[in-house]
């Protein structure tokens, strides 16, 4: 499918005229998707799809179209459309397809065989044995309000006039749940997941159990009076904020003046000991690739290192525009001309459990989930306010559970805040891994 998809990206880049310069990436997908609920398939969805997109930039003005499909007449409509946007664009001096930088992309093996030839009746036998282990996990479980085991192969291949000519593939599969739990006065949810790039790696075990315990710990759960506290975030919240605080750190931020760390090359924006690296060279990245969203080599770009801002993410548009060298980090679809941003967001990780975490905090609370914090973050200012539950804890031990409690912070203060990282390092279905992490002076809002 490579060779394929390239062929067919070689062919339409023939077609530009001697003053343009044309960037075509052309993609093949297949995914499955599998829903059960009570022991039934609730749905089941198995897809696969062409795509085609087409960037043509004369004169400094872009034009964009794409195609759902690689007929040869589709792709001949869509260039000519995509010439004629160009014609209409705004001239930009510093708008240009990329061109090759020297860097060779890593060889990394993102594409298992075992995902592509398990059969469809052993993904459904893995949800449904999810969705069993859940329900007889604990008696306070009372049911699973969705159980689903998601896998996905992605070839991609991107040719340019500038000579750039890159193929590549990855896969990847997840189980998630979300579980329902009751003592008889309260309700609550939880969720579970694993993750892996076969469905051998997968671990029904370990899903089902944070399924059912992160829903029954929460049982009974209050507000928290208000007061400044120290919290540890949940490998899941962590990876959130980190999504977040990645995305002020590309140079389309600092284009548009919308990033918190503008002006702050080589000052110290957060704690000592942390390391916050953007890595999609890490094969055990959910999110990982060899090329980037322009066909150039994916690169580890370290963002802030022992405590101190070393860089922005730059894609080649970004980097023309502010005097310096693309870090590998377009991101785009087919479908749409590249931005810039994170591929695979870390922190390093610490050498303490959250156990000893939580035996170190003392007093203070466990946030193991988070809500409206997108909508809840100012991308200017940096303060973020958001609705937050867990449990208290006292004595170095986890105590009651909270929620409907308001936890409220700047994204500055709280990278210089953060007084631990554990080793709890969590692979997610997302661009960010995480880590439980330790943050003094958080504003609790509750009763």
């Amino acid at each position: 499918m490579q060779e394929e998809l390239l062929r067919v990206a070689e062919s339409v880049v023939g077609w530009a005229n001697e003053n343009e310069q044309v960037e075509v990436v052309a993609v093949h997908g297949k995914e499955t998707e599998i829903r059960v609920y009570q022991g039934e398939i609730e749905s089941f969805t198995a897809a696969e799809s062409h795509g085609i997109g087409i960037r043509v930039v004369h004169g400094g003005r872009q034009g964009m179209a794409y195609a759902g499909t690689l007929e040869e007449k589709a792709l001949a409509e869509t260039f000519a459309e995509a010439r004629d946007n160009a014609s209409f664009g705004t001239p930009d001096q510093f708008m240009s397809i990329a061109e090759p930088d020297g860097v060779e992309p890593v060889s990394l093996e993102l594409l298992d065989p075992a995902l592509g030839s398990f059969a469809n009746e052993e993904k459904i036998a893995m949800a449904l044995e999810l969705e069993k282990s859940i329900c007889a996990a604990d008696e306070r479980i009372i049911g699973v309000e969705s159980t689903e085991y998601v896998d996905s192969i992605n070839t991609s291949a991107i040719v340019t006039t500038t000579g750039i000519r890159r193929a590549s593939y990855e896969g990847g599969c997840y189980l998630a749940a979300s579980s329902l739990a009751t003592d008889g006065t309260d309700t609550q949810t939880g969720f579970g997941y694993s993750v892996g790039r076969n469905p051998h790696q997968l671990n029904i075990q370990k899903a089902s159990d944070e399924a059912a315990e992160r829903a029954t710990r929460l049982l009974g759960a209050k507000k928290a009076e208000s007061g400044r506290r120290t919290v540890i975030l949940d490998p899941y919240v962590t990876a959130q904020f980190l999504a977040i605080i990645g995305s002020t750190l590309s140079g389309e931020a600092l284009l548009k003046g919308r990033s918190l760390f503008a002006d702050r090359d080589g000052d110290q924006v957060a704690a000592s000991f942390l390391t916050m690296i953007d890595d999609p060279t890490d094969p055990d990245s959910f999110t990982a690739t060899e090329v980037d969203g322009e066909g150039l080599a994916s690169r580890r770009n370290v963002l802030i290192e022992e405590g101190t801002l070393t860089g922005f993410l730059h894609n080649s548009y970004t980097a023309r525009a502010l005097g310096t060298v693309s870090t590998g980090s377009a991101v785009r679809s087919y479908n749409s001309s590249p931005g810039v941003g994170p591929l695979a967001l870390t922190l390093i990780p610490g050498e303490r459990s959250q156990n000893q975490l939580i035996e170190e905090v003392g007093e203070g609370m466990l946030i193991q989930g988070i809500a409206g914090l997108h909508s809840g973050v100012n991308p200017v200012s940096g303060d973020f306010s958001a609705g937050a539950e867990g449990l208290m804890i006292r004595g170095g031990q986890l105590a009651e559970p909270i929620r409907e409690v308001t936890i409220a912070s700047t994204l500055q203060r709280m990278l210089l805040d953060i007084q631990n990282i554990g080793n709890d390092l969590e692979r997610l279905p997302m661009m960010s891994t995480g880590v439980s992490i330790v943050v003094s002076d958080i504003m609790v809002s509750g009763a």
